[in-house]
This record gives C-alpha cells, structure tokens and sequence, in this order.
C-alpha cells in the first residue's frame, strides 16, 4: 500500500488538485482517455483543444508541423516544424531531451535521489534492478516534467547507442509538483521505461521516460508495439538503436517525467534552476574535459 503524506498539510487548492487528479481510478481513467483521445474526428478534436486550452498554458501550436488534427491523441503526438527546436552543437555538450519543466536535480547520494523535499528514492528501484545501482555511486541525478501542454516527444540528448530497453509495469499517479509532496517514491511505482544511453566516449546516460495517469502509453521509435497498460510482453526487451544528438527516441501520449541518471563528470548548466522551462534541443549539461 502506498504512503502518502496526510493530505491536510497541503493548502485548500492543493488537496482539491491532488484528489481529483490520484483519487479517482487512475487505471480507469487513463484507459478511458486513450480511447477517447484516438476518436477519428476532426470537429470533436478541434473542440477538445479549445477545451484543454482554456486549463493550460499556451499549447505553441504555431510550432506543429500540422494545423489540424484528425484526434486528440493526433495533436498529444504532434510534430514540430523543421527548425523550431535548434540542436546545440558541441561533442561535450548535452542536450535537453524534451520540453519541459525542471524538477530536482543534484548528487546521487547513498544510491538514492530525490524527488520532492523530504522524499529520496532509491536508484535501483526507479531502475527495476538494484544491482544496476552501482555502477551510479557518485553519480548525479536531473528530474524534467513535461506538461500535458507541451511537446510530448523526446530526443537524444547526445550522440550515442541504446541495446535494449527495459519496461516496467506500474501505477498511473499523477507526477505534478502537488502528487511529488504527498506520494513517497512516487517515480519507482509508476509505469516506466528504462534506456541505457552509450556515448562514443564509453560514458553511459540513463534516460527513464515515467509514465503518468491519463498517459500510462509510450511509443518508441524502432519497435513495433507501444509500451502501455495492456502490454503483455516482456520486460527486457531488445532495441539495437544509434542516435545523433537529436533524434527522436519516442513519445509520450501525454505529459510526463524524464529522469536523467548522468556521470560524475557531468556539470549543470546555468539554465538548470528547478522551476525553469526548458526547451529539447537547448544545452542543459556539459562534460568536464579529463
């Protein structure tokens, strides 16, 4: 059974947030918004955005590559026009994977990171194998939330090569800031994919794409199947892939959470401060030389 927080510590809109978005049956809830959202129609879909437009920030529609959209998934999924997200140059310098808000960032510390104030995670269990936390001792840590507004797809971060992926089957809680205060080790219980990430160097970056309610569904670039609530397959699953800086690894059918498990050696860039949006493509991390 979960441990949460006691919802009375958090203020009138925060509880009434946490209640409506992890009180209600998220499963349910989340296979219901899958179907409804790949509902062929171009009027019902033009009707929802204007909906969901008037409950989030500014959708950047301008940036797609399509004006209309034949569903609702259609425009969760949308593509970017050519050069609406410039790739930063440089062999050290790593890129932002995705679009998104920046959470917690920092060491690695006893194997564990943190999520919240107050609420650590151990490495091994976000990664579903705790004899893989190891080789992350000394390591660091960067949390990115992708907003249900936002570009859902996400990208490699610097040129590299996955073999295999890893998904693990689990909750649906939503990732907002509200639900990352009340729910401990809230990323290690919800439904995730693990990347291993090999640069030229040797240097490894794991990149877990966290899946969230009204999302619980991801598309990866190279396999058949999505990885969602009804897969069925196994865990470990092979994915012979190689990456520029750039390309596009998957998709979100939603919003959702990157975390980065990254080297020693990597440094934060000034643009890291928890609460800033970042865009994909914009250098967030570089490579101490030696």
């Amino acid at each position: 059974m979960e441990k949460v927080r006691p919802v009375s510590e958090l203020s009138f809109g925060e509880r009434v947030n946490f209640l409506l978005t992890n009180r209600l049956p998220r499963r349910w809830l989340t296979l219901a918004m899958g179907r409804f959202s790949r509902i062929r129609s171009p009027l019902l879909a033009a009707a929802a955005i204007r909906i969901w437009q008037l409950f989030v920030d500014d959708l950047r529609l301008h940036e797609a590559k399509k004006t209309r959209f034949d569903s609702l998934h259609d425009c969760f999924t949308r593509e970017l026009k050519p050069g609406a997200r410039p790739i930063a140059s440089g062999d050290d310098v790593l890129t932002s994977p995705c679009d998104a808000v920046v959470g917690e960032f920092g060491d690695l510390k006893a194997g564990q990171a943190i999520q919240a104030k107050g609420f650590p995670y151990a490495v091994g269990d976000l990664l579903g194998c705790p004899a893989e936390a190891e080789q992350w001792h000394g390591g660091r840590f960067l949390t990115l939330r992708l907003k249900s507004s936002m570009y859902h797809r996400f990208h490699a971060p610097a040129d590299g090569a996955v073999g295999s992926v890893r998904y693990i089957s689990g909750d649906t809680w939503n990732v907002n800031p509200v639900a990352l205060k009340v729910v401990e080790r809230l990323f290690v219980r919800n439904e995730r994919v693990v990347l291993p990430f090999r640069r030229p160097d040797g240097e490894v970056i794991t990149l877990v794409a966290v899946a969230a309610i009204l999302v619980a569904s991801l598309r990866l670039k190279g396999l058949p199947h999505p990885l969602d609530l009804r897969y069925q397959g196994p865990n470990d699953i092979p994915l012979e892939r190689q990456f520029r800086k750039g390309d596009e690894i998957g998709y979100f059918e939603h919003g959702s959470t990157i975390v980065l498990l990254l080297p020693s050696t990597v440094e934060f860039l000034p643009a890291l401060v928890t609460g800033n949006v970042v865009r994909m493509g914009q250098p967030i991390l570089e490579l101490r030389s030696g």
